[in-house]
């Protein structure tokens, strides 16, 4: 990655604060990313990199972004679309839109935005941050389980339809990682999470070694890849032991 120009959305913190380090430390010029302004001007003070906040679940935040870099690095050859929400709290109908809004349609932007140019030099490589609730599903939060589905969806189409064009997809998919995520949510999610939650800095080391092979699937947990099959395999048999799972976790809350 020595030289490669990089964009990492939500990368004032957790995994997207490990992975703008991890690649910077490597090499590659780093254009931080994130909602919050001072978080990532810490982030891309502390690396060496370069800030530039907004709204990557915004179309006009998106095109300002990618000419950002543009403008500062010549282009963009990795793009991380790390940024990503797990409302709490009830499902009402505003913590469905913004779950879609910024764990779908922001991939859904930065592709708009990217897919001419890569197709027009022939190579370029988006990093979808999908969650293993999109190989799997999430107990306890509907929004979150099926935005990210579509975010891992969407990934699976843009590797079908590009690949042969030079555009690699890759969808990062980890279980629990101790980011602010994983600590604000719920006692469902520390019951499901916590006991095998990995570092953002192990996840940073998974990808870059995944960027050298670019398989598909990225997996911190390499055992989701076996659930996955599983599930694939037997969906009843799979929904029965999720269901299960379900009830113990109510048993517990009780």
């Amino acid at each position: 990655m020595p030289g490669a120009a990089v964009v990492v959305t939500g990368a004032g913190s957790g995994i997207g604060a490990a992975l703008a380090e991890r690649l910077a430390a490597v090499g590659a010029r780093v254009i931080v990313n994130d909602l919050d302004a001072e978080a990532a001007q810490a982030v891309a003070a502390r690396i060496g990199g370069h800030a530039c906040p907004g709204d990557a679940a915004d179309p006009a935040g998106v095109a300002d972004l990618v000419d950002f870099a543009r403008r500062r690095l010549g282009g963009v050859d990795l793009y991380c679309a790390n940024a990503g929400v797990a409302p709490a709290g009830d499902a009402d109908d505003r913590a469905w839109e913004t779950a879609w809004r910024v764990n779908v349609m922001s991939h859904v932007h930065a592709a708009r935005e990217l897919l001419p140019h890569w197709l027009a030099a022939g190579r370029g490589r988006l990093l979808v941050t999908a969650s293993a609730a999109g190989l799997l599903t999430m107990l306890g939060n509907a929004p979150y389980a099926v935005t990210k589905h579509a975010a891992l969806s969407f990934a699976e189409w843009l590797r079908a339809t590009y690949a042969h064009r030079g555009i690699v997809v890759q969808a990062l998919c980890p279980q629990g990682v101790r980011t602010p995520m994983l600590a604000a949510g719920d006692a469902m999610s520390s019951a499901l999470l916590d006991a095998t939650a990995v570092t953002t800095d192990q996840v940073a080391d998974c990808v870059l070694e995944a960027l050298d092979d670019d398989r598909f699937l990225v997996l911190p947990h390499p055992q989701v890849a076996d659930w996955y099959a599983q599930r694939a395999a037997d969906p009843d048999r799979w929904l029965r032991g999720m269901n299960r799972l379900q009830q113990q976790t109510e048993h517990r809350d009780a």
